[in-house]
């Protein structure tokens, strides 16, 4: 029989048989536990039947075929299955007669043609089509609602298998659990499947249980980053809990989207990083923060100087927080948990964010936390064991930037006596080493860019001579160009010049792409830090707004 075995024609037609429709549990799980070896099945009975010369001689060569094809297009969860409904369809393909010799491959063509139309179409009057008549249904519609509802059976005996459990510590052991993940590995797009593939997550992570084939949780990352499988919410950070492969995924893809998305610095930010479910799952799950910070930490220090990088970060880290601040005290872990690395005198100050203090004590706040982070780098260069301690303290910095923005509003209108804190926090965030004392020297160039811009914002009409200043401070390679446009960025929004001003002197500041581009960064985060403060100035974001439109015309 062609170079199929007696042995394996028995073994899948008693399968086709027990199988029937698939509209049991056991027969679905069974089924998609067989896919896999199944369509290799059925490509050896396709590459047997391209030899024959006749529907004559391949019925006679494979008498079988026809119950067993025919059996296996009423099978929901094998049509369910592209790749087998697709060796249905050229197996029934190469049965069909062009050109009939007899009665029995005319009568077969007739078969051939319904089941055809059983699996890719509502044809009226096909065989598939009267069955179901009599149920107001169609054929495909009829597969689906009876494929859901063997979903629906299995999803009822996930959620039932840890009600027996003598307290909420105790581990699942139930092996159908794991049965079910095996089976669903076939199927993992199959959009019916969907509702138990979240149901298998969910229970996985609530009864702290690792009965979930790791294939299948492979196969649901995969498909699930691909866009090729859509998942609950709940669901999704539960496949996080397992697979650090996706999570991995997930927030490089966020950090991807960013990086390569120009209007992204126009729209709302904290709303893209809240839209990833990372926040909200790193809230929930401490090991999810410390794998995102890790791979963010990475980023941070390939590309230092990214200004869309930092934004990022500091999004992330406000949504986090927000999320956090949001959970019951008693399911909140402390902040020590999440930040183990830092040192600890550094958490409170930090992660509390402006809203949250008056804002005549702001002045007060940034410093105290300047005078903390000059403790921690005051032995950076006579001890290389300080470095570490320094950098912690620097990406603590980075994810709290809105800080480091509250020093940049308050310098725009800042007494020269009150400047020098401010100045020296600005200069950590963009400057965190200080090889050869360098830092110093950024601090004078930032308290320099600081005298002109005073100067130059608050003086009408603007003296040319800062404006010039300004300018090629803004194109010097000697100094950190991002210092001073953090700088120029706050004095644009919160300085009280006519609003018209201020567009003159970013025209004629601003005028390489690049630049702009990096503006166009620090009035994100900028905007992100006045979205969550206590009360809103619609002046300043008027402002914003006039600044943002005018960096993405030019």
């Amino acid at each position: 029989m062609a170079d199929v075995s007696e042995t394996d024609v028995q073994f899948w037609m008693k399968k086709a048989v027990n199988w029937g429709e698939a509209t049991s549990c056991s027969a679905l799980l069974d089924t998609s536990r067989h896919l896999g070896p199944l369509r290799n099945f059925l490509q050896q009975i396709l590459q047997g039947l391209q030899q024959m010369n006749s529907t004559s001689e391949a019925m006679k060569t494979f008498p079988f075929i026809g119950q067993f094809l025919g059996r296996l297009c009423w099978n929901s969860c094998v049509t369910a299955d592209e790749s087998s409904q697709k060796l249905l369809l050229r197996c029934l393909s190469c049965l069909y007669s062009a050109e009939p010799l007899n009665a029995v491959e005319r009568k077969a063509n007739m078969w051939i043609k319904n089941m055809l139309c059983h699996l890719i179409s509502e044809e009226e009057g096909s065989v598939a089509h009267a069955t179901v008549k009599h149920a107001g249904s169609t054929p495909t519609r009829y597969h689906t609602e009876a494929l859901q509802k063997v979903v629906s059976l299995m999803i009822e005996e996930v959620s039932k298998s840890c009600d027996c459990l003598p307290n909420a510590s105790a581990r699942c052991s139930n092996g159908n659990i794991g049965t079910m993940s095996t089976a669903c590995i076939a199927l993992v797009t199959c959009t019916q499947m969907a509702p138990l593939i979240g149901a298998l997550l969910k229970h996985s992570e609530s009864c702290g249980s690792s009965c979930l084939n790791q294939e299948f949780i492979k196969e649901v990352g995969e498909a699930f980053i691909s866009n090729r499988l859509v998942l609950e919410d709940e669901a999704v950070i539960s496949l996080w809990c397992q697979s650090v492969l996706s999570l991995e995924g997930a927030a490089v893809s966020l950090l991807e989207s960013v990086l390569s998305d120009h209007q992204m610095t126009t729209q709302s930010l904290d709303k893209h990083v809240n839209d990833s479910l990372l926040p909200q799952a790193s809230a929930r799950h401490c090991h999810i923060f410390l794998i995102v910070s890790e791979i963010y930490r990475n980023v941070l220090t390939e590309i230092d100087e990214s200004l869309a990088v930092r934004a990022l970060i500091q999004v992330f880290t406000v949504c986090f927080l927000q999320r956090l601040t949001g959970q019951k005290s008693q399911d909140r872990l402390p902040l020590r948990a999440f930040f183990p690395n830092v040192t600890p005198s550094l958490l409170s100050p930090l992660l509390t964010a402006p809203s949250e203090v008056p804002r005549e004590a702001w002045l007060d706040h940034l410093s105290w936390i300047t005078s903390l982070l000059q403790s921690v780098t005051e032995n950076e260069e006579e001890d290389v064991r300080a470095y570490q301690p320094m950098f912690e303290a620097w990406f603590l910095l980075v994810r709290c930037g809105y800080w480091v923005d509250t020093a940049a509003e308050l310098l725009v209108l800042a007494a020269p006596g009150k400047a020098e804190a401010l100045l020296w926090l600005l200069t950590f965030y963009h400057h965190p080493t200080n090889r050869g004392h360098q830092r110093s020297q950024q601090t004078a160039v930032a308290r320099e860019a600081w005298t002109h811009l005073r100067m130059l914002f608050l003086n009408h009409p603007p003296p040319p001579r800062h404006l010039s200043a300004v300018k090629e401070l803004l194109s010097s390679s000697s100094v950190s160009a991002n210092l001073v446009l953090h700088l120029f960025s706050n004095f644009a929004v919160f300085s009280h010049g006519p609003v018209s001003i201020i567009t003159e002197i970013s025209d004629k500041v601003l005028t390489e792409t690049a630049v702009k581009r990096r503006a166009l960064w620090i009035l994100a985060s900028i905007c992100c830090r006045l979205n969550s403060a206590s009360s809103r100035d619609d002046r300043v974001y008027s402002r914003l707004r006039t600044l943002q439109d005018t960096l993405l015309q030019t």
